[in-house]
């Protein structure tokens, strides 16, 4: 029995243009892009080749492009590495109470640092208010990060005016789009962004492969210290066939994206509607943004036992964000969004990809009444 993976928003398989590109660039140009030789200069060009083509796609500038070992290495970069630097103007750094950990955990450290950090709430929906962003806003406000789509439920928050009135402020903005690149429009010129994180593995390149966005005449400190690569500012010989790798993917990612986002619309509103008739209560959280995502809460049916029920089936899905895999503690995701605690412990992600097709969104349909009738029992 062919297994079906809908866990994409955990991470994804490597497209084959993707893959054949590490290959012909580790085998082809494998010297050291700092290197002054012509196997250091092939690679160079690889390297610079890529850093165009992820500009392009964000409608950036090619030296505000800094490539990053993945999300966690650059929002961490983007958050400390702003705080720090501009602490002699202000220690006050305002985020949500629904960011993925990299950015929360970021935030505590930097707590311990002196930091003074206000989560805002979020909506019932998932969404975070420009409004209570502008509330937030104080004179000693250095920055502020909220991230572009959310992980676990897929809303779509609204960073365009986040980060217009940030401009407006004098405030920096970083917007996490990890979950977000390649699968919604992202242009940080038109919404006004400052700085942006993003993740090869979540559109399809491979893991270890990570981009921060860096507006020209921003200098965050430097969060690794070393050798000069990346003009200086992110030491570590970089991982070039993974690179370009990455920028293929993420190119390709944008030329799909319209057809994509309708096909997987799709796949995903047969899915709600088929649990919808399947199990009349179960909960549906987050205002859909992300065409993939659908997060659902199944009243009094345990999120793990149904995770492992349909693996055993040949089926993975997950009860929430890949980074808090074997954690006790319920979706900090939901808590926020005022999900009650018991319904949240009831709550599974499907996260639907390139590779799913109508028979897997069947095959789920299929399987789900009896696995739902015997955890019940």
């Amino acid at each position: 029995m062919d297994r079906i993976y809908m866990d994409n928003a955990a991470t994804t398989r490597v497209r084959e243009e993707a893959a054949e590109m590490y290959l012909r660039v580790m085998r082809e140009n494998f010297g050291n892009p700092s290197s002054v030789h012509a196997f250091g200069r092939e690679a160079a060009r690889e390297l610079n080749a890529a850093r165009k083509t992820v500009a392009r796609v964000l409608n950036a500038e090619k030296d505000e492009i800094f490539f990053t070992s993945g999300g966690s290495e650059s929002d961490n970069w983007a958050v400390k590495g702003i705080a720090r630097a501009l602490a002699h103007k202000g220690k006050h750094i305002i985020t949500t109470a629904f960011e993925h950990h990299a950015i929360l955990h970021t935030c505590e450290a930097l707590e311990k640092e002196g930091f003074d950090v206000t989560y805002l709430p979020v909506s019932a929906d998932g969404l975070v208010l420009v409004a209570d962003v502008a509330n937030a806003m104080r004179e000693d406000t250095v920055l502020v990060s909220v991230m572009a789509a959310n992980n676990e439920v897929g809303s779509v928050q609204p960073i365009a005016e986040i980060g217009a009135l940030c401009r407006d402020m004098g405030v920096l903005f970083h917007t996490d789009a990890v979950q977000a690149a390649g699968h919604i429009p992202l242009d940080v010129k038109a919404q006004n962004i400052d700085l942006l994180s993003l993740s090869g593995h979540k559109f399809y390149a491979p893991k270890g492969t990570g981009v921060l966005y860096i507006r020209r005449g921003i200098v965050p400190q430097n969060l690794i210290d070393g050798g000069e690569q990346e003009k200086g500012r992110r030491a570590g010989t970089e991982n070039v066939p993974a690179i370009a790798a990455m920028a293929v993917a993420l190119q390709l990612a944008a030329q799909e994206m319209r057809e994509e986002t309708e096909r997987l619309t799709a796949l995903r509103e047969k899915l709600k509607r088929g649990i919808s008739e399947i199990c009349p209560e179960a909960i549906f959280n987050g205002k859909a943004g992300l065409p993939g995502h659908l997060n659902v809460t199944f009243p009094g049916i345990g999120g793990e036992a149904l995770l492992l029920s349909l693996d055993m089936a040949g089926i993975a899905i997950s009860a929430g964000s890949a980074c808090t895999a074997g954690s006790l503690d319920p979706s900090h995701v939901l808590l926020a969004m005022g999900v009650e605690e018991d319904l949240v412990k009831s709550s599974v992600r499907f996260s639907l990809g390139k590779y799913n097709t109508e028979e897997d969104v069947d095959r789920v349909l299929e399987k789900l009444p009896n696995i739902l009738q015997r955890l019940r029992n």
